[in-house]
């Protein structure tokens, strides 16, 4: 059986926390370790971790895409799945998350949407037939291939393996799973499956200011990833491979 290592980055969100890590615990096809990436949490986040049994692991250098790279890089197993604290993954996500990418092949990930919990039903819905469906439509055209959705997302550790020294975990304000997607080379494949979805938590899109600041950070991360590659060469060197490996 493939060994699957589950990574959430968190910071004082304790009950979240014991939220998510209850769900991976009634999986069908259960983890063989949870790493908790700890932002310098000042809440019972380690007290949560060694009641679930969670491997904790405490970061200081700021930031999600810190945090994430640093829980990749722990990973034990074959292959890495991503969670957000505030995510609720169904009970099947990670049995299914396994066969996709069996099925795929040892140079692959997969990322699926989210259905939205808590605040109030417009922002649920904007959640999802705005915001998700906005990033996977507008970023996948503007990647060539499907984009990584933090929330709901997993790899194999040779993808990490080819990505983990172009990400850019220094930024403190850069989006972890937009800037993995940019550095995924074009040997990777990247599917979309819609119908493997997780529950989030609408908190983010519960005011105006909360709002800006993703979007702050989602301008701020387009910001790093294109002064290293523009995007439009970056489709055309992967359009480029596609074609030279489809002769």
């Amino acid at each position: 059986m493939t060994t699957i290592s589950v990574v959430i980055p968190t910071r004082n969100d304790a009950d979240m926390l014991a939220v998510c890590l209850a769900a991976l615990a009634r999986q069908t096809r259960r983890a063989d370790e949870i790493v908790v990436v700890d932002n310098a949490s000042t809440d019972d986040t380690a007290e949560v971790c060694a009641a679930a049994g969670a491997r904790r692991i405490a970061v200081e250098l700021p930031g999600i895409a810190a945090s994430t790279a640093c829980g990749f890089d722990e990973a034990r197993f074959e292959l890495i799945a991503r969670l957000d604290t505030d995510s609720i993954p169904a009970a099947d996500w990670l049995e299914r998350v396994a066969a996709i990418l069996q099925e795929a092949g040892p140079l692959s990930a997969v990322s699926g949407p989210a259905d939205f919990y808590g605040e109030g039903r417009f922002a649920r819905w904007v959640g999802r037939r705005i915001y998700i469906a906005g990033y996977f439509w507008a970023v996948g055209w503007l990647l060539g291939h499907p984009p990584l959705f933090g929330s709901n997302f997993a790899m194999w550790s040779d993808v990490w393996d080819r990505v983990r020294g172009s990400v850019h975990r220094g930024f403190p304000l850069v989006h972890d799973d937009l800037d993995i997607s940019y550095q995924i080379p074009p040997e990777v494949t990247v599917i979309a499956a819609t119908s493997l979805r997780v529950q989030v938590s609408a908190r983010p899109l519960a005011s105006w200011r909360s709002v800006g600041r993703k979007l702050s950070m989602t301008w701020t991360t387009f910001g790093v990833e294109f002064a290293d590659e523009p995007p439009f060469r970056r489709r055309r060197r992967r359009r480029q491979w596609e074609r030279d490996h489809r002769r």
